[in-house]
């Protein structure tokens, strides 16, 4: 089921824009799953590619932002039914859609980094 949102109108109204913003905010939330989802942005990764990809990051702590992501339907883990069994992640269509914050977030960070170093 999709849902229409007519953002003109979300606009209009600062709780219900605050409301989305702070909606977005819950799910997205934690110093890893941004890098987490910007990793499965690329494609189906198995955890310690994932991992590899995320300087810093514990697999303690990527297995629980993994399942959180998992239960906020933002990735979907695929077991397949191998010797031995193999578990693949990827983005779901909600996740996919978060690409375009990711874009705008990289966009504004390389300008801004841009233009804090022009100043310094």
């Amino acid at each position: 089921m999709k849902i229409e949102i007519n953002l003109s109108d979300v606009k209009k109204c600062p709780q219900t824009f605050v409301l989305a913003v702070n909606d977005t905010m819950n799910v997205l939330t934690g110093k890893w799953k941004l890098p987490i989802i910007a990793s499965l942005v690329f494609g189906r990764k198995r955890f310690k590619d994932i991992e590899r990809e995320i300087p810093k990051i514990t697999p303690k702590m990527l297995s629980k932002e993994l399942r959180e992501l998992e239960l906020n339907g933002i990735v979907k883990r695929n077991v397949l039914d191998t010797y031995p069994v193999i578990i693949e992640y990827q983005i779901t269509e909600s996740g996919r859609n978060i690409k375009m914050v990711l874009d705008a977030m990289v966009k504004w960070g390389i300008e801004h980094r841009k233009k804090t170093l022009e100043t310094v």
